[in-house]
This record gives C-alpha cells, sequence and structure tokens, in this order.
C-alpha cells in the first residue's frame, strides 16, 4: 500500500514545530546533510514520561552517511537543542536517540492551542490537496445492507473523514454493481413476489421452475418492493390469466424499479449509519459508455495485450481462466503473479476487464484510488494495482483497505437470524438494537483486517470496558464539569474567548502534563493514521485521551488541589477548566472523525 508523503504541515503540531528544528539543529551537528535522510528525521511521544516527552531518531539516521558514530552525532544534537527556548532537557538514549523534556509552559500553551483551533484541532495540510477517490460499501443491490457491508461502510467513511482532516481532496463513491447475473436473478425473483402481490397462488418450488438458474432471493424484503409495482402496473405485467407472461412483456420494467426501490433502501440504511457518497456509479452505464472498450484499447496500444493460455490455477478455479486462448493483459510486468484474462475466448469480458473499465473512469480525476474490500478479495489487488499503473503510467496510485468479518454475538451466542432477511444480521437491526454512535465506534475499535466480535450486550454496557461509553462519558464529564462552572462564576467567564486568556502557569502536576502531552499528540495521531489509512488509531486516541481524564478526575477526589472547582479561587479553576474545555474539544475533533456524536450528558 502507498503511503501518503510524512512530512507535516500542521501549525497546531508540536511535535511537527519540533521536527522542524531538530533538522536543523542536525544539519548544523552534520553539515552537508543530504535531504532525504534529513527528511526521515521524527520525533516521537516516548513511551515512558520519565524518559521525557519527545525523542528522535536523528542521530541514528545521520550516521551512516555521515560515517561517524550514532552517540558522536547525539551529543552534539543535544547541545543544539538545548539552545531552542522550549527544550528544558536534551539527554542520549541507548544507542543514540535523543530524548527531550520540554519546558512546562510549552505544554501549558498546548490548551490554549486546542482552544482557539476548536472542533480543527489535528487538522493538517500533509495532503496538500491531493485527489483520492474513496470507494466503499458498493454492496449488491439485491438485499438488505448486512453487518458484512457495516465494517467496510464505517471504515470507508471514517477514513474518508481522516483524509479530508489531513489535507487531502476526498470523493465518496459507491459501485452500483446493476449489470451481472445476480442482477437478473433479483428480477426474477422480485416478479415472483409481484405475482403473488397481484393474487397469483404459485409457490417458490413451482416459479423456480421457470428461471434462468432457479430462485435464489426469497426473502420478505421484497415483498413491499412488488406491491409497490403492483400498485404502480396493476395487473399489466401478468399474461391474461395472472400468470407469468413472457420476460419481453415485464422484465426491463421489472429490474429497473426493484434496482430503484432496493437502491433507496440502501441508501436510507447508510444515511442511519450516517454515511453519504457523493457518487453513486452504475456498471450497466460504464459498460454502456464504451469505457471498458476505451481501456482495453488503451492497454492494447501500449503493447500489453496478447493471445495466450493461461496455466491451470492451483486451488479454486477462477471464473475467467478457459483452457483456450484468451485475450491477455500482461500483469506480471507491473508486479502481478501472473498475467489476466480480459476477453474470453467467445470475445466477451471477463468481470476483471469490465472492473479495469470502471477504475479508468475514477483514474481520470484522482491521484490515488482506495477500494475497501472484504477480506475475501485478497487475490485481487496485485491484478487491479498492475492496471491501473499500466493505464496512468504509474501517475495514479491504488490501495486496498481489507476489513474481516464481524461476528454478531448476544448472550455469548452468534446472533444468525433477520426477519426481513431471513438468513443474516441486516444493519438495520443493529442500528435499531444498539444504535449509530455505537455501531461506528465499536467498529474502529479494531484495525479493518483484524477479525472482530460485536457483542450486542457489551456496546449498550455502562462500565469502563465499553470503549464507547467510556469516551462519551469522559465528554459528558467535561460538558458536566463546565455547567458546574457557568454556575459558580457565570456564563461568560468559561466562554472560549475568556479561556484563551486564562493564565496557565498552575497546571504543573504529573496527570495535568500527562493530559496536555497526549493533547499535544492528537495531531500527529491524525497525520500517522491518515498515512497508515488506518481510522482505528483515532478511536484509540479518543480511549487513550479518556482514559487520562478519568484518571485526572479520579486523583482530584484525594488530592483537592486537582480538583476542577475552587468556588474561593477563581483563577486557579479557570485554569483548570480551560484544561477541562481543551479535553472536550479534542474529544468532539476525534469523534467527528470517526462520525460519533459527543454526548453532552449521560442518561
Amino acid at each position: 500500500m502507498a503511503a501518503a508523503p510524512q512530512t507535516a504541515h500542521t501549525t497546531d503540531c508540536l511535535f511537527a514545530q519540533m521536527r522542524d528544528q531538530v533538522r536543523e539543529a542536525l544539519r548544523a551537528v552534520v553539515p552537508g546533510l543530504p535531504d532525504e535522510v534529513a527528511d526521515r528525521v521524527d520525533v516521537t511521544p516516548t513511551r515512558d514520561p520519565a524518559h521525557g516527552d519527545m525523542a528522535t531518531n536523528a542521530a541514528m539516521l545521520a550516521a551512516k552517511p555521515a560515517r561517524r558514530k550514532p552517540a558522536d552525532i547525539a551529543a552534539g544534537l543535544t547541545e543544539k537543542l538545548l539552545e531552542l527556548q522550549g527544550v528544558e532537557k536534551a539527554e542520549v538514549a541507548g544507542p543514540g536517540f535523543v530524548n527531550l523534556t520540554l519546558k512546562p509552559e510549552i505544554l501549558q500553551n498546548v490548551a490554549r492551542s486546542v482552544l482557539s483551533a476548536g472542533e480543527g484541532f489535528g487538522r493538517s495540510t500533509m495532503g496538500q490537496g491531493r485527489r483520492i477517490n474513496i470507494e466503499y460499501v458498493s454492496a449488491n443491490p439485491t438485499g438488505p445492507m448486512h453487518v458484512g457491508h457495516c465494517r467496510g461502510a464505517v471504515v470507508g467513511d471514517a477514513l474518508a473523514n481522516l483524509l479530508e482532516a489531513a489535507g487531502f481532496g476526498v470523493t465518496r463513491e459507491y459501485y452500483i454493481n446493476d449489470a451481472g447475473t445476480q442482477v437478473v436473478a433479483l428480477t426474477w425473483a422480485t416478479y415472483w413476489r409481484y405475482l403473488q402481490a397481484i393474487g397469483t397462488d404459485i409457490d417458490a418450488e413451482t416459479f423456480g421452475k421457470l428461471t434462468p438458474n432457479g430462485l435464489q432471493y426469497q426473502g420478505d424484503y421484497l415483498v413491499p418492493v412488488a406491491e409497490a409495482i403492483a400498485q404502480l402496473h396493476g395487473r399489466a405485467l401478468a399474461d391474461e390469466n395472472g400468470g407469468p407472461a413472457d420476460p419481453s412483456v415485464w422484465f426491463d420494467i421489472i429490474r429497473a424499479e426493484t434496482l430503484v426501490k432496493m437502491m433507496a433502501a440502501i441508501r436510507e440504511d447508510l444515511e442511519g449509519l450516517g454515511i453519504q457518497h457523493e457518487i453513486f456509479a452504475s456498471e450497466a452505464a460504464t459498460l454502456a459508455s464504451g469505457r471498458v472498450d476505451a481501456a482495453i484499447a488503451s492497454l492494447d496500444a501500449k503493447g500489453l495485450l496478447y493471445e495466450g493460455v493461461l496455466e491451470p490455477p492451483k486451488g479454486k478455479m477462477p471464473e475467467d481462466w478457459e483452457a483456450r486462448p484468451q485475450t491477455l493483459f500482461r500483469s506480471t510486468e507491473f508486479g502481478d503473479d501472473q498475467d489476466r484474462a480480459l476477453r474470453k475466448s467467445d470475445g466477451t469480458n471477463t468481470y476483471f476487464a469490465n472492473d479495469i473499465g470502471y477504475h479508468a473512469q475514477k483514474a481520470e480525476k484522482s491521484d490515488v484510488l482506495i477500494d475497501v474490500l472484504g477480506a475475501d478479495h485478497g487475490g485481487y489487488v496485485s491484478r487491479m494495482k498492475a492496471a491501473i499503473s499500466a493505464l496512468t503510467d504509474g501517475k495514479t496510485g491504488f490501495e486496498v483497505v481489507m476489513c474481516q468479518i464481524v461476528r454478531v454475538v448476544k448472550n455469548g451466542e452468534p446472533v444468525r437470524m433477520s426477519k426481513r432477511a431471513g438468513t443474516f444480521v441486516t444493519l438495520r437491526d443493529l442500528l435499531d438494537e444498539v444504535g449509530r454512535d455505537a455501531v461506528r465506534f465499536t467498529m474502529l475499535t479494531r484495525k479493518a483486517d483484524a477479525q472482530m466480535e460485536f457483542d450486542l450486550d457489551a456496546v449498550v454496557a455502562q462500565t469502563r470496558d465499553n470503549p464507547v461509553f467510556y469516551v462519551q462519558y469522559a465528554h459528558a464529564r467535561c460538558r458536566s464539569v463546565l455547567r458546574s462552572a457557568e454556575a459558580m462564576f457565570g456564563a461568560d467567564a468559561v466562554t472560549t474567548e475568556s479561556l484563551l486568556k486564562t493564565d496557565l502557569s498552575g497546571l504543573t502536576s504529573d496527570v495535568e502534563l500527562a493530559v496536555l502531552r497526549r493533547l499535544a499528540s492528537f495531531p500527529r495521531s491524525v497525520e500517522a493514521a491518515a498515512s497508515a489509512r488506518e481510522p482505528h488509531r483515532i478511536a484509540t486516541y479518543c480511549i487513550d485521551l479518556a482514559s487520562d481524564f478519568h484518571s485526572l478526575w479520579n486523583r482530584g477526589r484525594e488530592d483537592t488541589t486537582l480538583r476542577f472547582l475552587h468556588e474561593n479561587d477563581r483563577d486557579t479553576s479557570l485554569s483548570k477548566l480551560a484544561l477541562v474545555s481543551a479535553i472536550a474539544g479534542a474529544l468532539r475533533s476525534a469523534l467527528s472523525i470517526l462520525g460519533v456524536v459527543p454526548v453532552e450528558e449521560m442518561r
């Protein structure tokens, strides 16, 4: 997967500011240092606050090109860094790392940066407006959205939000698979339900014998679709006795109206999850436009097609393999493990050829294409990456984010059945059971390609073991403190404008500084998560910040100096309220990337 540029451009990122200063100091210590080495210098949070606030690998990276020992470079680097106003301590650690301890006022000012930026805190220009097209969900319009689609939908949407926060120009796209055999099967299934809707007594077994490949879809979700069609057309789509008419009478009508209604239901489910796409691209329209043939012709003009016979694959036989000459794409020239068929021996296109045409269409307006796919699409990545590289001469990148299956459980047992679908848990079932925010946050608590168990009982439990509750409770507590402060000192005293003017020098305890360090790391977390295409890192950040805040809250029970409100000490209270308001702001900023609405109070 191609990573986004690592250079940070965030004005409120303390780590980015320090990284620039470290690079400048390193160039003074190692004159003539190549830019490509300096550009790799990073500044990261230390794992243990006892070792300082930040650490840098600068001396380690510069040692080889400078032909000097890392420790020697690190020693010179510490001297330069100690000259910086904000650095209190710089120490060589291990084989050549440098640990930095910042002066308290530097961390204290982080709270002011958060307050000043508001919900824009952590936003970056790292992406420099590069155009990224993210295609996600793209469920076949043959039934309701189910929990299997849900994870990819949430991951794709949160990734789109994340990349926008990091300064990329993002397009959200849904590909409607409306040209394949599954849509043909859906059309026949809807017609069967239509016949029932007009009063024809015909069972699934009998009707199935009339269809090309049997009656594949029998879920109740098609009943209202068919009833709406029956209201519109009456008995006009049946024969004179109300039985099945010739497909030439009804097929195109049923197909078109079924797709419209199924996509309307899918959009409604997606909106319930807080997801809206800018583009809904039709496979049928792509084929009709000639884009597939144009893409194939482009590859041919580059000398990348030939007639040949593929070796029999090992394992499961793919649909595009034939033991006879086919039109093959030289995908091995672009890193694939074998060449791929684009046209079968009868001259028809393979599914891969159709996908190339569609991706070529997206590539015309994008610098990077990202597909969010199920884990069963692993074999798809190298061939499509090869095709995009060939078509665009390497100018457009192609990446895939894989989402593993989600196992839904309740009372410790798997949940399998749905009244609407008959065989699986629908997205609507899940939303009705636990709510949108719980679904979204929970789906983002693990890396997309990790197996996940969605426990319906756990995600509504009001305990610290439930990350959704834990994070929402932290924000609600912050808001509760601020409401109490308004009652104590007046609303004007705790506005953002007032808190920005507050003296923050009193924030010196270890737990307060720990929270400030966490706040300082958020812009860096956004950039790192965007570069890795991993929105779950933002959920992890929320959990960590919530943990820091709850720890501060609990310490205040034992140590009165850590309490947020001191009725007889307005100045001390306001400095602590500035920190509380900053925590709430950072949580809102992070949750907005995840598409989760922060709560004002717990009920």
